[in-house]
């Protein structure tokens, strides 16, 4: 006598033969009407099972590449807790969860986001509901396998690491190796990145199993479309020939890098009061902050974006019209990164680089890597010192704004999640307080 679940094969072979068009369809309803070089590679390579090293670019459509796949092998052998998206930042977690949502609406695919700065209780219901797909930031998901009862990747099919050099240069090695230890042998795992580093090959033996290799760059590039310019400038007016530039590209969209968390909120600041449109997007901010900037950026509500490295991965906003580098990228990779924000899916960007006394070194490394020499932005100085004034102003409300908000987050001392934001508190208010006993 068998089982009633296997009596009427004839659905399931239906499903399985009118699969692809159900994907195929998504991807038009999504505008995505070629596959992009990466997609044409790493997909027929996926369907057939094997493991997977993708190494291309920033804004080439990786996600695509893992998503349709996974999907694929999702509607052949459906089950829950299918696969299970790692990142290093939380903003593009919730990016990739709106892609596999996008492209598995009709067949019903549910995916869960797992990151920091959201409370753990409302993650957990949504684990317990068993989505397909999780997405997640290492540290939060360890948290859950050791904590949240019933909680267990056993079943796992799929591993898939955006950004893995990332994933392991934030020093998320142990927890990776957490998870790594709890999950099947037997899964196919996709590892995708722009740069390729030691850490990720070291990676690569612990989890694949001899992997295809799809390069679309072999070597470190940016995009065709993107012009780059550098401008050389003493240190101490920087900020002078920030608000020059943003005047001068007036009605673009701009991202600009920060090396510091300080810094961007100061930046911030400094061009508010200078009547720029500009929000901040940084590690020190809650997550709610943080995706509420985004969204203001986004919807186009805001003009100017400052952000550190926290931004500069994998984040894909369309309209990103010039990337500026204020302050240089320690790790040359970065650059290529930072100015892969603007110049996505075939639209032309610019990016401009500071360069101060200090940082000449850390530029021609940049030079080198990416194979190119920058030519200099045309600028006229004239202009620029006449608005040293009215900056120097700006920058002295900035100062005052900054220290107040320091205060205030001591009053408060518990809107913030992150142990770091605390010690940076002290440091941003200056000790003017006596410390508080912290009970």
């Amino acid at each position: 006598q068998h089982s009633p679940r296997k009596s009427p094969p004839s659905p399931c072979r239906r499903k399985a033969s009118s699969m692809t068009d159900v994907l195929c369809e998504a991807c038009d309803q999504l505008g995505w009407k070629m596959p992009t070089k990466i997609q044409v590679e790493a997909i027929p390579v996926a369907l057939q099972g094997r493991d997977i090293i993708g190494l291309a670019e920033t804004g080439s459509g990786k996600t695509g590449a893992f998503a349709l796949p996974i999907l694929q092998a999702l509607l052949e052998t459906p089950q829950r807790l299918f696969a299970l998206v790692l990142t290093p930042t939380r903003e593009l977690a919730f990016q990739i969860s709106e892609q596999f949502e996008a492209l598995g609406s009709s067949i019903g695919v549910h995916s869960t986001v797992i990151v920091g700065g959201i409370d753990t209780m409302s993650q957990s219901l949504a684990l317990a509901k068993k989505p397909h797909v999780i997405i997640a930031t290492p540290g939060r998901l360890v948290d859950h396998l050791e904590n949240t009862k019933g909680f267990n990747l056993r079943a796992l099919k799929f591993l898939v690491m955006d950004e893995a050099d990332r994933i392991l240069n934030m020093d998320f090695e142990t927890e990776v190796d957490k998870i790594l230890k709890v999950i099947p042998r037997d899964r196919k795992t996709f590892l995708f990145s722009a740069t390729m580093t030691k850490k990720v090959q070291k990676l690569q033996r612990a989890a694949l199993k001899n992997p295809v290799k799809c390069a679309v760059s072999s070597k470190y590039q940016t995009v065709e479309k993107l012009q780059q310019y550098y401008i050389f400038i003493p240190s101490k007016f920087k900020d002078s020939y920030l608000v020059y530039i943003l005047n001068e590209l007036a009605g673009n969209s701009f991202m600009i890098f920060c090396s510091t968390c300080n810094n961007t909120q100061r930046t911030a600041l400094l061009l508010r009061n200078l009547g720029f449109t500009a929000i901040p997007l940084h590690g020190q901010m809650s997550q709610n902050k943080r995706l509420g900037s985004l969204n203001k950026f986004k919807a186009k509500a805001r003009s100017i974006l400052l952000a550190t490295d926290v931004a500069s991965r994998g984040l894909d906003i369309p309209h990103v019209d010039v990337v500026i580098n204020f302050d240089i990228p320690t790790h040359s990779k970065d650059y290529i990164h930072r100015v892969g924000r603007t110049a996505r899916a075939g639209r032309s960007g610019k990016s401009i680089t500071f360069v101060t006394q200090y940082d000449v070194e850390l530029f021609q490394r940049i030079e080198h890597l990416i194979g190119k020499k920058l030519p200099a932005f045309p600028m006229q100085e004239e202009e620029v010192m006449m608005l040293t004034e009215r900056v120097a102003e700006a920058q002295r409300f900035a100062r005052m704004e900054l220290r107040e908000q320091g205060e205030k987050k001591r009053s408060r001392n518990d809107d913030d999640d992150t142990e770091e934001a605390i010690g940076v508190r002290n440091k941003v208010a200056g000790g003017k307080k006596k410390k508080r006993k912290a009970f």
